[in-house]
């Protein structure tokens, strides 16, 4: 067999290739389908899967096809792509190059709202706690809308209607089109730069989805929720709720209705106003009346027509005072001084050197008690003492000894005290006044009792 009949894996492929690619019928192909396996790269490049219940499908979306889409594709997002069916040499695979793509049941941009509205909201620029006050009585109102539109015309007469003394300061901006949002936002970092203006209106007259669109855009929350000025949000007509409006410290139902939310009512103030100096100059009156009455009461009292009576009374009341003080005192310092007197007769008796010549007195008392106790002890044991000498003298064996009688031991030292003690030829000893005898016994004899 001739190698020319074997081809390379790629010149199999690249073949394939220009099939697919020639191939009318798989060009600008509609596919519906279900997204799994979706990643993006950091490129911008979509890869993902088409399935339904029977097949998959690789497809790829490159970064200059999906830069305009609203929404974000998602894993289980039913899809509309439109798209080239095409080989990648590399893989040996074949694959959609999806060149554009819409949600399947839901429109694209409602989509996108409700993703931008979630991201938002878990981000925390819905909070209420992040709402700042709008002033009650602004110097200047900032507008942000399209200089041309009808929107601006009705913020304007209703603001001069109601608040003609407010300084309105109107900064021109796109509110349709592709470069509306940036055209937004930088209105807004410029009021905010400028910091002339003590609100801000940002909106637009009423409009379908697609021309509101730009207060739906991420750029122009941001804007919004980094806004030092209180924004309040007024874009279309009053069913229609943007991001804008969830952002805002404030959401009017229209244009007017923010003008009418921004500043108050001149009239209504100056009508509060003229009560509250009504009020005010009644309060005054009665004031002033009371304090007269209370004047003349004052003067036509005892102390304004008889002020030396007066006098001579409180000297007199003086007088009886300093008595009675003097008498006070001198009792104060009379029972002071007697307790005074009282404790030191306590001390005195309750001194130191006294208590040690108390313990000596008493000391000398006890030691007599005990010498007399002593020496009566002392006789008393002596005549015991003689008395005990004279008995054991007279009970002494050796008194008795002295009379002629012996003791007799045997030879384990026992007191022989019977013949039946000892037996014939036992050696005794006998213990007598001046010595012992050693003895031998040769005969023994028992009495015999008469």
């Amino acid at each position: 067999m001739s190698n020319q009949q074997y081809l390379s894996v790629s010149a199999l492929t690249k073949y394939i290739k220009r099939k697919f690619d020639a191939d009318p019928h798989l060009q600008n192909v509609y596919i519906k389908g279900e997204i799994s396996n979706f990643k993006q790269h950091t490129s911008g490049h979509m890869y993902f899967t088409l399935k339904d219940e029977k097949a998959r499908l690789l497809s790829v979306m490159f970064a200059a096809n999906n830069k305009g889409m609203k929404f974000l594709p998602e894993n289980g997002m039913k899809v509309l792509v439109k798209g080239d069916i095409s080989l990648y040499e590399a893989g040996g695979q074949y694959q959609l190059y999806v060149k554009s793509m819409a949600p399947d049941g839901v429109g694209d941009l409602y989509l996108a709202y409700e993703q931008l509205k979630k991201k938002l909201e878990e981000a925390g620029l819905f909070l209420a706690e992040h709402k700042k006050p709008i002033p009650q009585y602004p110097k200047s109102v900032g507008v942000i809308t399209s200089p041309t539109g009808a929107a601006l015309r009705d913020i304007l007469i209703t603001i001069k209607r109601r608040y003609p003394i407010a300084r309105i300061i109107v900064y021109p901006a796109l509110v349709q089109g592709n470069n509306a949002a940036k055209s937004i936002a930088k209105a807004i970092s410029m009021a905010n730069a400028r910091a002339e203006s003590d609100v801000l209106i940002v909106g637009r007259g009423g409009g379908s989805i697609e021309e509101l669109w730009a207060f739906n855009e991420e750029i122009v929350a941001e804007s919004i929720y980094d806004s030092d000025i209180p924004v309040i949000s007024a874009v279309g007509h009053e069913t229609d709720f943007t991001i804008a409006d969830f952002v805002a410290d404030m959401r009017a139902p229209t244009p007017t209705g923010a003008a009418e939310l921004a500043v108050p009512h001149l009239n209504e103030i100056l009508e509060r106003l003229m009560n509250r100096k009504n009020r005010l100059t009644r309060s005054i009156q009665e004031a002033v009346n009371f304090e007269r009455t209370r004047l003349t009461r004052m003067e036509r009292s005892y102390a304004f027509r008889y002020p030396h009576k007066m006098y001579e009374q409180k000297l007199e009341q003086l007088d009886k005072t300093m008595d009675r003080l003097g008498r006070t005192s001198t009792r104060y310092f009379m029972k002071k001084r007697d307790g005074l007197n009282q404790l030191n007769d306590i001390l005195k008796k309750q001194h130191p050197e006294q208590a040690v010549k108390n313990a000596k007195d008493e000391l000398q008392q006890h030691v007599k008690v005990l010498r007399r106790a002593m020496e009566a002890i002392y006789r008393q044991k002596s005549q015991q003492f003689v008395h005990i000498t004279a008995t054991l003298s007279a009970l002494s064996p050796l008194k008795i000894m002295e009379r002629g009688y012996g003791l007799v031991f045997a030879e384990d030292e026992t007191l022989v005290k019977s013949t039946q003690q000892v037996s014939k030829g036992d050696k005794i000893a006998v213990s007598i006044k001046d010595g012992t005898l050693e003895c031998e016994i040769k005969e023994i004899k028992e009495r015999i009792e008469p």
